[in-house]
């Protein structure tokens, strides 16, 4: 009773304050800031927040407040528009999404796909709300149960999506996850500091791999190369296809779903630290585990875009829980909020429980703000889409350089090096390869994304649970299995049988015709060499820093043994067997016009040329040169065309507060913005 008489009043406040017009007014301004930024892949929320971090100081707290719950709420929604119409992942949170939806915009139903989702991300914004609303008093116990061995088997329950992911060949899936965790151990290692597959001659591979980069690599850049050598439009029959109602009509017929999808989101996103990276492959998951014709998922599947929509919302309210409540940012958009949090008014909001005891009005006012904000955001969504969707009727000839500008731009933001560019370059080439040899792309980039929490939470993990069995087995043994770590493990163990029984009903690359031995088992070698390669640097990290060595040697061993066994069965099955399928045997890719490789070379150049002149110099180059010799256009259309895209890259870069790519001419001499 003591709690809702405490809750009641400052619920009643919280609509007094942000009720205001003025109030209202900065949440739509915030929504809308919050589309645009979510709309360009590789940005996101931090970004976004990072954008609005000097406007803070000393502003009102429930305006700031507005301005940013408006940005945050809305990211996940808008970011929908790259994964469904271009196949690029917009953000960490959207990347199962690419799985059905893009296929669907092939299809001709991007309106649909788009439909389907913002409702869904809309019952998912509320679902997240409403969950806030009411533990938000009662969450404290629920959080703190968490410990590290719940978090670590949290994130092996993300790890365990591989296993419905993985394809029609369960090895390479597993392989293929086993690679994403080794290359996301690149760098300096946590615990003891000790370099993998790195050096300090080589400064850049200390810190390891962006998200960003790797996720454009793996989806943008193979999708962006295929469509290219198409030469024509993304949906087939360019025609957006069936209407809005439709994707309404099939968030109604799918409402369990996406219930129980936003219950997911909410749960993983009240974990601080997990998130985006894992929430939308779990729902993706319980999709495919609760649907009985699974065929047709990675190839146009609505409840592929309707589950992960649903969860990626959702926990944007459950994120808000630790944040609120203990002061942990569940991500870092929630850390940048913290941050931006204390720059309110005179300071006198602090998040945390004290923000619970002294300002209870202020923390519902974020509810509700977060609540509108997506009822805000997904109404100028569906709005906008129209004229969005339509991207998808041009010919690809003329978005893929302006494609390739975007994801060059994001990628350089996430180190500010000129390296990003050429790690993005080679992430892409290993996407490419994955994709034509089915090999599960999604599979690679969970292993990548959940590489570091595993190994995190598996050390410290250990390490408590070395000091609790020296007090007593017993001790040990009840810190490593509590209750609700075994309540996980059943579920991951359901999740990895179910998964394999039918991952081979899921083909995330389509249905891919198998051909000659040659190329498929060249790059199987080179896999394996990669491997071998990690496992002989890991192995040579001294003993006493066991805890940077282990997770490589693990992980690596389970790789190479998966990549041994496919190389025992290719040389023992004939050329028509599904491992050796190629996509340049038959398809949409071996009938293209254009080659791969010179179809790359118009990415490389755009790189090679940033290297000697610059990105602004070379961006411009690059599109004349693209537009007049690749789309065959008039001297008028190129013309106009390049200064658009110069100009379009010059306000983003301005607004948002960003630097181009230099190049050895910016280092020779001292030129003026945005030649810099």
């Amino acid at each position: 009773m003591d709690l809702i008489s405490t809750a009641l009043p400052a619920l009643g406040e919280a609509w007094n304050l942000i009720l205001q017009p003025v109030v209202l007014g900065y949440l739509v301004l915030g929504v809308v800031m919050g589309l645009a930024v979510g709309v360009f892949p590789g940005l996101g929320g931090i970004a976004g927040l990072s954008l609005l971090l000097p406007f803070m100081f000393g502003m009102d707290p429930i305006l700031g407040l507005a301005l940013m719950i408006g940005m945050v709420a809305v990211v996940p929604t808008s970011d929908t528009f790259a994964s469904v119409l271009m196949g690029i992942p917009g953000s960490s949170a959207s990347q199962a999404t690419v799985l059905d939806g893009f296929p669907m915009a092939k299809k001709g139903e991007a309106a649909r796909a788009l439909s389907a989702a913002f409702t869904s991300s809309l019952f998912g914004g509320l679902m997240g709300a409403s969950f806030l609303t009411m533990f938000i008093l009662v969450a404290r116990p629920i959080v703190l149960a968490f410990g590290l061995p719940e978090m670590l088997m949290i994130t092996i329950l993300g790890l365990s999506m591989v296993a419905i992911l993985a394809g029609r060949v369960a090895l390479k899936g597993l392989a293929a996850a086993g690679l994403g965790i080794l290359i996301g151990t690149i760098g300096e290692a946590d615990a003891g500091g000790s370099l993998r597959m790195s050096t300090y001659d080589i400064p850049y591979l200390i810190d390891g791999l962006q998200l960003v980069i790797v996720g454009l690599g793996i989806f943008a850049v193979p999708e962006i190369v295929s469509l290219l050598r198409q030469d024509r439009a993304i949906a087939s029959g360019a025609t957006l296809g069936a209407g809005w109602l439709d994707g309404v009509r099939d968030w109604a017929a799918n409402i369990w779903l996406s219930v129980r999808c936003s219950i997911i989101g909410v749960v993983v996103g009240v974990v601080p630290g997990l998130g985006g990276s894992v929430v939308d492959w779990i729902a993706y998951g319980h999709a495919v585990q609760t649907t009985r014709d699974k065929s047709n998922f990675g190839k146009g599947e609505v409840r592929g875009v309707i589950g992960p929509e649903s969860s990626n919302n959702a926990k944007e309210g459950g994120g808000l829980v630790p944040t609120l409540l203990f002061g942990i940012p569940g991500s870092g958009s929630m850390a940048i909020f913290i941050g931006a949090v204390a720059l309110l008014g005179s300071g006198e909001i602090e998040v945390g429980p004290a923000m619970l005891k002294d300002n209870l009005d202020i923390t519902y006012s974020i509810v509700w703000l977060l609540a509108l904000a997506n009822v805000v955001g997904t109404l100028i969504c569906i709005a906008a889409s129209g004229g969005i969707a339509r991207l998808t009727t041009i010919r690809f000839t003329y978005l893929a350089p302006f494609l390739f500008m975007l994801i060059s731009f994001a990628a350089f933001q996430s180190g500010q090096n000129f390296e990003d560019l050429l790690a993005l370059f080679t992430i892409g080439l290993i996407g490419i390869f994955l994709r034509r040899f089915d090999w599960s792309r999604p599979a690679f980039l969970i292993g990548f994304v959940l590489s570091n929490p595993v190994e995190k939470f598996t050390n410290q993990a250990f390490q408590i649970a070395a000091f609790r069995f020296r007090d007593s087995f017993e001790a040990g043994i009840s810190y490593i299995f509590s209750p609700i770590v075994i309540v996980l493990l059943v579920i991951t163990i359901a999740s990895v049988v179910l998964g394999i029984r039918q991952a081979k009903l899921i083909m995330a690359e389509g249905d891919v015709q198998s051909g000659s031995k040659r190329a498929p088992v060249s790059f199987l070698l080179v896999v394996m060499a990669y491997v071998v390669v990690s496992l002989i640097n890991a192995s040579l990290i001294p003993n006493f820093s066991m805890t940077d060595k282990i997770i490589p040697l693990v992980v690596g061993s389970i790789a190479l043994l998966c990549c041994a066994i496919m190389l025992v069965q290719m040389m023992r099955r004939p050329e028509t067997d599904v491992i050796f399928a190629d996509k340049e045997m038959a398809g949409e890719d071996a009938d293209a016009p254009y080659g791969l490789w010179s179809t790359l070379a118009w990415f490389a150049a755009l790189i090679a040329g940033t290297f000697f002149v610059g990105f602004i110099l070379a961006l411009t180059a690059f599109l004349i040169t693209f537009f007049r010799v690749r789309a065959g256009a008039s001297w008028w259309l190129t013309l106009v065309l390049t200064a658009a895209g110069i100009a379009f890259m010059c306000l983003m870069a301005g607004a948002l507060n960003r630097d181009f790519p230099p190049g050895l001419l910016q280092d020779a001499f001292d030129l003026p913005w945005p030649l810099t």
